[in-house]
């Protein structure tokens, strides 16, 4: 390519041994606070739990093991619209294969998705890449990065990469970037989400159970779940200043959410292992992003885009997703194609339920039509 703008650049993960060793440091002097005055996690993360977690953090867990897995794939960087955008491209065997863009939210990474990436090659060339603020991607210095300018940023990196058709997915932040590329109506054929938005027909007389259930599950939300998004959304500056400078800050920001949004019967190891938590969690520690990334909340929380998006949408709903929209709230806003109520799992769906997430995803796309050009 003769601009060098448009260069792609191959990538690899190779954390200095300095900053291991400042992680390591950092968590030997942490200030702890006193313990919660409850016997569960109503107050946040318990005292007890989160210090066993920071010992193994510091001493049993091995961050080169992740870089490793991670750096099996083939990962590039290449610039989009004056900012460096870091993701894995794995290509299928099949030179005809579908390409299929993956994207996920906050507090996750590409690493939720490093057990399903290989499966999924079996039938699609696939495109990961870190959102801008989150791991490798560039940081942006200037505000303007909204949900809309992602969506383009990605089909720009799909065209980059020679993709004028492909498939898309999504979950959390991921799910809303998707959707927005649906509703683009450029190169995306069909979208698949494990967290579709979508508000209510209509008013809600009569609910049914699944409705009652979706606004039960909201209410609980704002309750008791929402304080992260309304910081990160109106502050996080101010917020980064501590997650920035205390590791065990960014552990405990992070970790409560594994707890709260997996399927995990009130232990976040009962759903994910705690080197894949950690896994993560140094990823964001590693890349100093907690304020980068928190400020996409800043740029886009809340703000639903008007329109359908009026390709073939596939959704895995999985039972303790945070936002359970029925499937009737979303024929409103998706050309609703494929639904599948999911046995278990939860937000992080990639990342806890892997076999199931590859399958559904496969049975989605394959059932749509995919005329050669």
């Amino acid at each position: 390519m003769a601009n060098s703008d448009l260069t792609v650049r191959p990538f690899r993960i190779e954390v200095p041994e300095a900053d291991l060793a400042d992680l390591r440091e950092r968590l030997a002097r942490t200030r702890w606070p006193e313990p919660e005055c409850v016997d569960d996690w109503s107050q946040g993360v318990p005292l007890a739990y989160i210090q066993d977690l920071a010992r193994y953090w510091a001493s049993g867990y091995d961050w080169r093991a992740c870089e490793a897995r991670l750096n099996a794939f083939d990962q590039f960087v290449t610039d989009v619209e004056g900012l460096d955008i870091h993701f894995i491209h794995q290509r299928s065997a099949n030179p005809d294969a579908l390409p299929l863009l993956i994207t996920h939210g906050w507090p996750g990474s590409v690493v939720e998705f490093a057990k399903v990436i290989g499966p999924l090659t079996e039938d699609f060339h696939v495109v990961c890449p870190s959102l801008p603020g989150y791991g490798f991607s560039g940081k942006p210095t200037r505000a303007g990065w909204t949900i809309e300018r992602i969506a383009l940023a990605w089909d720009t990196l799909m065209a980059r990469l020679g993709y004028d058709r492909y498939g898309a997915q999504g979950g959390d932040w991921g799910s809303v970037v998707t959707t927005r590329i649906g509703q683009n109506g450029r190169g995306c054929i069909a979208i698949h989400l494990n967290m579709p938005v979508a508000l209510p027909p209509g008013p809600m007389d009569n609910p049914t159970p699944a409705e009652t259930a979706a606004m039960e599950a909201f209410a609980h939300y704002e309750k008791w779940d929402a304080g992260y998004s309304k910081q990160q959304s109106t502050r996080p500056q101010t917020l980064g200043y501590g997650l920035a400078d205390s590791p065990v800050g960014q552990l405990a920001w992070i970790v409560e959410k594994f707890w709260a949004w997996t399927d995990c019967d009130g232990h976040p190891e009962n759903a994910l292992s705690r080197d894949e938590m950690l896994d993560d969690v140094t990823l964001y520690w590693l890349t100093n992003t907690a304020a980068s990334s928190a400020r996409l909340y800043w740029e886009s929380f809340g703000k639903l885009t008007p329109g359908k998006v009026e390709i073939p949408t596939g959704v895995a709903a999985f039972p303790k997703e945070i936002m359970k929209a029925p499937r009737n709230w979303c024929e409103g806003r998706y050309t609703i194609t494929h639904w599948t109520d999911m046995p278990r799992g939860g937000h992080f769906a990639a990342f806890e339920q892997p076999e199931l997430f590859v399958e559904d995803v496969r049975a989605f796309f394959n059932a749509v039509p995919q005329p050669r050009p």
